[in-house]
């Protein structure tokens, strides 16, 4: 009842609400709206209350909830199950335990997370109420094999929502979003599946927004940077997600259900920090180095390394020189 209480004062805007309207509204006593309005207020949301006229909402807090994020959505299932939490492990790890008996499409998102990752495990910072930590849970019927695309889905996908806010970004292959060269949001996804059928997938995305420099320590300070460091300012975290959720959403279905991979291939062909840059790859023990002259239908790098031949790259660790510190 909280979050239809809530869904009320929203739509009233700058006008109050009576207790008794709606205490009427529920079926339930004055006493019951009473305890609920004190819980949203020790949420953070800001309530008038003034005798003879009722409650009003003034201000809602800087959170990810569903309620918070719903104007900004526009999917169909994507997002459309939020699961919040204040502080967390890791999202990828709750989307995981969740994974058999949630919805495709949920979202599993946190204010913090502890013991937060990226690839090749990694770890990744994720100070409390500053950024975007969350994960995505979907189901797909494709072939496994395809899934290495849906972390470049979710590449354009931000990169994409940050054009929607009119800020610049480009692509570093496969999973790193990439602003003044240095990482602003990194995906990992993860896949259960049984010989050719998936069970399920996880994409876990990790956007720095509003961090400040002193939450970058060490090494992070050199390759790590957010929204607010880049812009100057704050950016609305709700909008931000909202607007990837709905990227994500345009680029993901023509996908799954057409196998139509065009739209997501163009943006990371333009949006693409590597084509036309030496880079040094890294796949194991073996170190190459090689130019990157394109992107082939795929989505995999193709990279020339000098023998006039041209390979296709499907994973790998890539460097390219004055990004991440790489001299």
């Amino acid at each position: 009842m909280k979050d239809e209480i809530l869904k009320l004062l929203k739509e009233n805007g700058d006008n109050f609400l009576s207790g008794e309207d709606i205490s009427d509204k529920f079926g339930v006593s004055r006493a019951a709206i009473w305890k609920h309005m004190n819980t949203l207020k020790e949420e953070g949301y800001k309530i008038e209350s003034v005798s003879r006229k009722g409650y009003r909402l003034i201000e809602s807090p800087d959170i990810l909830t569903y309620m918070e994020v719903e104007e900004f959505l526009h999917t169909k299932y994507i997002g459309r199950n939020i699961q919040y939490f204040d502080t967390i492990d890791s999202t990828n790890i709750k989307a995981k335990e969740i994974a058999y008996e949630s919805k495709k499409g949920t979202v599993v998102i946190a204010e913090e997370q502890t013991l937060g990752r990226g690839r090749l495990g990694r770890s990744w910072v994720s100070p409390k109420g500053k950024g975007i930590w969350m994960s995505i849970l979907l189901k797909p019927k494709i072939d496994p094999m395809k899934v290495a695309k849906i972390t470049q889905i979710g590449a354009a996908a931000v990169s994409l929502a940050l054009q929607d806010l009119g800020i610049e970004s480009f692509i570093k292959w496969p999973n790193d979003i990439v602003i003044n060269g240095k990482k602003l949001c990194g995906i990992l996804t993860e896949m259960s599946c049984e010989l050719n059928m998936i069970n399920y997938v996880v994409m876990g995305v990790g956007i720095n927004v509003n961090l400040d420099s002193e939450d970058f320590q060490g090494e992070v300070s050199k390759v790590g940077t957010s929204l607010k460091i880049e812009t100057g300012e704050k950016v609305n975290r709700k909008e931000l997600l909202g607007l990837f959720l709905n990227r994500f959403e345009e680029l993901y279905i023509p996908f799954v259900e057409r196998n139509d991979f065009s739209n997501t291939l163009k943006v990371c062909r333009e949006k693409s920090i590597l084509i036309g840059k030496e880079v040094k790859l890294i796949r194991g023990s073996e170190e190459r180095k090689g130019k990157v002259v394109g992107l082939n239908d795929d989505g995999e790098l193709e990279v020339d390394y000098g023998n006039g031949v041209i390979e296709n790259v499907l994973s790998g660790e890539v460097s390219v020189r004055g990004l991440y510190g790489y001299a």
